[in-house]
């Protein structure tokens, strides 16, 4: 999907019942790295630290044009992705490429576009409050 005008980029959040659950970090880096790739993305560093034999992982892929994470509990078989990606770089994809990792998976994947800098969007946003801080 491409971005409107007025967009700086797409955040995608994915929720996984499944198998992603289940990776290892080793494969989840593989797994974050290939999406990188797929969406259009520069990676600069990407780091996993997994909580022992049976524990979950928690996961970033730094991104020049932003980030993709990943959360793991293999004990509720549920993984969180988050994707945002900006300027011509393209998050559907690299959501296309997290999601066939895991083809019998229950997946919720929701997403909004990020404003540019310095502009405004106009109207309003589904599923978004402004909140005046004092």
């Amino acid at each position: 999907m491409s971005l409107s005008k007025n967009a700086g980029g797409r955040h995608v959040l994915i929720e996984s019942f499944g198998d992603h659950a289940r990776l290892d970090a080793p494969a989840l880096k593989r797994l974050l790295r290939r999406a990188a790739r797929a969406g259009g993305a520069n990676v600069l560093s990407c780091h996993m630290h997994g909580f022992g034999d049976r524990g979950g992982v928690t996961g970033v892929a730094l991104l020049a044009e932003s980030h993709i994470t990943v959360h793991t509990w293999p004990e509720r078989s549920y993984a969180a992705f988050d994707v945002f990606m900006c300027g011509t770089c393209d998050a559907d994809k690299a959501v296309d490429v997290i999601a066939r990792a895991a083809p019998g998976a229950r997946l919720s994947i929701r997403a909004l576009e990020r404003p540019v800098l310095g502009t405004a969007l106009t109207g309003t946003l589904p599923e978004a409050r402004e909140v005046a801080l004092k």
